[in-house]
């Protein structure tokens, strides 16, 4: 369950800086104490948005048989990676403006005596981050077999935990953790997660003869490290590693990691 408790803890701490710049914001005004409760309703919708979000995957997934549950899963592995990519992207296009775009928001909010305002702000901020924590965590877990709810949840309660931890060390500021080097890592460990879900889809999708596998395998290094193993099968569920791939993954996570490092050069280029 080590991609659980990431996903989990790299969220959770993405989650926290956005209620923390509200909060501190609000803290800084003369009339912040009434936005307050609005900024904590504003957390609660959010979180419930979130959870909603859940439900309906939950019922969506329990109202399938047969055949459909595999495409569901096959989907939700696919969607889980692409949205975790652009996440990635984004944050590294907005993350430096992030803080200056929220409190624009939230100034206007209060010029206009709108607290609802810093309400939908807080909502729409932490459900982004529960929306794409769900998505991610069901698109993770369809990856995996047997997978034991109760782990589910003490791996998400541990990244929880490490997340507050992290955040009180990032504000506590310092060389050796730093939010530069807090997002270097762990951008670079969600585009491996991310690489790691689409070879698991393609994977289905050769099971399925969907894909021809071209050759398979090209080569065998269980010897090494065996993916079917405790510590390779984890190794297997963050990076896409495979034991013995097929020719047409290995073109798969080629093209994926060729568009993921060139694609900023081509932005630049374009811009």
């Amino acid at each position: 369950m080590g991609n659980t408790f990431f996903i989990v803890w790299r969220e959770s701490v993405e989650g926290i800086l956005v209620v923390g710049i509200l909060y501190a914001w609000l803290k800084a005004q003369p009339e912040g104490a009434r936005g307050m409760h609005y900024l904590w309703g504003g957390v609660v919708a959010g979180l419930a948005l979130a959870g909603l979000l859940a439900l309906a995957m939950m019922g969506v997934y329990s109202s399938l048989d047969g055949d459909a549950v595999d495409y569901f899963q096959l989907g939700m592995m696919l969607v889980a990676a692409a949205l975790i990519t652009q996440m990635v992207f984004w944050m590294r296009r907005h993350g430096r403006t992030l803080k200056k775009e929220m409190e624009t928001g939230l100034q206007r909010a209060t010029e206009n005596a709108n607290w609802m305002g810093v309400t939908v702000i807080a909502m729409l901020a932490v459900a982004r981050e529960g929306a794409e924590t769900v998505i991610f965590l069901y698109g993770t877990g369809m990856s995996q077999h047997g997978m034991d709810f109760v782990q589910f949840l003490a791996a998400g309660a541990a990244g929880f935990a490490l997340a507050l931890v992290t955040f009180w060390l990032l504000v506590r500021g310092g060389r050796t953790l730093s939010w530069k080097h807090f997002f270097v890592v762990s951008e670079t460990l969600l585009l491996l997660l991310a690489a790691g879900l689409l070879v698991g889809g393609v994977e289905k999708m050769i099971g399925y003869d969907w894909v021809p596998a071209l050759v398979d395998p090209v080569w065998d290094s269980s010897f090494l490290l065996d993916d079917n193993a405790a510590a390779g099968n984890l190794i297997a569920a963050l990076t896409g590693y495979r034991a013995q791939p097929a020719l047409t993954l290995l073109l798969v996570y080629g093209a994926y990691w060729a568009l993921v490092l060139g694609w900023p050069r081509l932005q630049r280029r374009m811009s």
